[in-house]
């Protein structure tokens, strides 16, 4: 699994103009998942988003996470995420799991977050989707499952 975590005062997610989606503070995620990957990958980056210390304490360090601050997460499948551009114009999406696969396993990931007691939000999967947030710091990472 790739994700792509950015640290957000608040994010909204759209499907044909009406909103499925909306947080405060939190994680703004884009979330692809690989043929590879299993509930042992959703497993570790749950437990890791969760516990991310990228939230300033009162000293202004980057020192509180998710959890301590009691932020939100905003979740959106990304299957674009796996897109190979090493070749011609047009990205190849081969890596990224075809959506009977995907799905459940993106549906796992954030039962694992609920399980931590996170608030989350999820847009609608396979759904074109508008998606808008405002970025703080900007603090934008890149989280790899162990399988990869």
């Amino acid at each position: 699994m790739k994700i792509v975590v950015q640290r957000a005062k608040d994010a909204e997610v759209k499907v044909n103009n009406e909103t499925v989606g909306k947080i405060s503070e939190g994680f703004m995620l884009l979330v692809g998942v690989t043929h590879e990957d299993s509930e042992q990958d959703a497993d570790y980056l749950a437990d890791k988003i969760a516990n991310l210390r990228v939230f300033e304490d009162e000293e202004q360090k980057m020192n509180l996470s998710l959890i301590d601050v009691g932020g939100q997460v905003l979740s959106i499948s990304q299957f674009t995420l796996y897109g190979d551009c090493r070749k011609g114009r047009r990205p190849n999406f081969m890596a990224a799991a075809k959506p009977d696969q995907a799905e459940p396993l993106y549906d796992y990931f954030n039962s694992k977050l609920r399980e931590k007691g996170i608030t989350v939000q999820t847009g609608e999967f396979g759904a074109m989707m508008d998606v808008s947030f405002t970025n703080t710091g900007p603090v934008t990472l890149i989280l790899e499952s162990q399988a990869n």
